[in-house]
């Protein structure tokens, strides 16, 4: 069983240690991180290789197996997500606000570390080396509890940033990973509030559910993505079908991937048969309601469970909508909160669609996949928040920090 008053003293003499690092040696740790990760992708490889094998064997799906895998370019691109972090600006320290009172005392609001961070969740090993990134940069300890399918793909991508950080003299404690599987210790994990400051879920709704209905730690949530695009009555084909392809079948195990289609009555016979004709190509199925499903050969009747659906798989529902009105309604009732799309040349529509939908992303003629951290400029992402407080929509550095307020004087006593 995971002893977790030993990981508590480990996390906080290490959120000690982060607290007297400055910028260039965060950010010197952060590129020496990603150089090792490349030098040592064999053993990382041959450790996904283990889980993929027992992956495998159990009858992953497909989106699953697709966010456990990885290979060169995926290490490539976790190392580039890291150096991307080691570039980006130093989000502590920054006064904020600043008052001076009338009594001659300076009150400065200033940004701090959150102290120590914990992630649970699931099968993407990638998360490991972000949420590490991501809290280091942001001078935080994180504690990571991953999922057992991935649990030797994350020992080994900790090991290697371990060994960088003792090989810069500084405590390895920065990143614990907590390699009991065992369901009861996430639930554990979840009532150590005495010493983790946030917790982070990453993973399917499911995950989301229980870590926010049985944490005794404050929750930043992050969402499922039942993603919609919506097809107005007026719009450019060419560009519909290039958008709906992308956004549904880049990558189907993501939450970015759009997973629900909204479509105009007017527009039903100028899109269905030319998109199904498109998503053919890879093997969707269409899971359509009563008015839509005649327009497509292939048509599967949607029940009303799958309007509300994150299928994570080559599937996509489809809703016919009279207006603008009807549509906004529908997405606002069956979405996550994840992100939305608006497929259109009515600008007023457009206008509406972006200001009327209660989502943390909100396109207009853009694939939904772009609802990522590095899209936005924001380096490597923790996740894409679906709350509003604190945090909404990608999280970056400046979404792991707190603040703190400074207030000096010479001498001032309350009247």
């Amino acid at each position: 069983m995971t002893d977790f008053k030993e990981i508590s003293k480990k996390a906080l003499k290490a959120k000690s240690f982060m607290n007297k690092l400055d910028t260039d040696k965060r950010n010197e740790a952060l590129l020496k991180v990603a150089e090792n990760l490349i030098k040592d992708k064999d053993s990382i490889l041959q450790a996904n290789k283990k889980d993929i094998e027992r992956a495998v064997a159990a009858n992953m799906n497909e989106g699953r197996m697709d966010r456990l895998k990885l290979d060169d370019k995926r290490i490539a691109q976790m190392a580039e997500g890291v150096r991307q972090v080691a570039e980006l600006p130093d989000p502590l320290g920054h006064v904020l606000k600043e008052y001076t009172h009338a009594n001659g005392m300076v009150i400065k609001k200033v940004s701090v570390p959150f102290g120590v961070v914990g992630i649970i969740y699931e099968n993407r090993p990638n998360v490991t080396v972000d949420a590490w990134a991501l809290t280091f940069k942001a001078g935080n300890v994180v504690i990571l509890k991953g999922g057992s399918d991935a649990i030797e793909s994350n020992i080994a991508i900790t090991k290697s940033i371990k060994d960088t950080l003792n090989e810069l003299s500084i405590d390895e404690n920065a990143i614990i990973l907590i390699e009991d599987t065992d369901r009861a210790v996430a639930t554990e994990f979840m009532k150590q509030k005495s010493f983790v400051d946030v917790l982070i879920p990453r993973g399917g709704a499911g995950l989301i559910k229980t870590v926010v209905e049985n944490s005794l730690i404050p929750v930043i949530e992050t969402g499922t993505g039942n993603c919609h695009i919506y097809i107005d009555e007026d719009f450019d084909l060419d560009k519909a079908l290039d958008i709906i392809y992308n956004a549904k079948t880049q990558r189907i195990g993501v939450c970015n991937a759009a997973e629900s289609l909204v479509v105009n009555k007017k527009s039903l016979e100028k899109i269905l048969p030319a998109m199904e004709k498109r998503l053919a190509e890879k093997n969707v199925e269409l899971r359509a309601d009563d008015d839509s499903i005649g327009y497509l050969t292939g048509g599967v009747k949607a029940t009303e469970e799958d309007f509300y659906k994150e299928y994570l798989d080559y599937i996509m529902s489809i809703k016919t909508v009279n207006n603008l009105d009807e549509a906004i309604e529908h997405i606002n009732e069956c979405s996550t909160g994840h992100s939305e799309c608006i497929i259109s040349n009515i600008q007023s529509n457009i206008d509406r669609f972006l200001k009327e939908i209660d989502s943390a992303c909100v396109y207009a003629n853009v694939s939904t996949r772009f609802s990522d951290g590095f899209e936005f400029g924001l380096g490597a992402e923790i996740g894409i928040s679906t709350q509003k407080l604190h945090a909404r929509g990608p999280m970056g550095l400046n979404e792991l920090t707190t603040y703190k307020y400074i207030i000096t004087g010479n001498g001032q006593v309350r009247q």
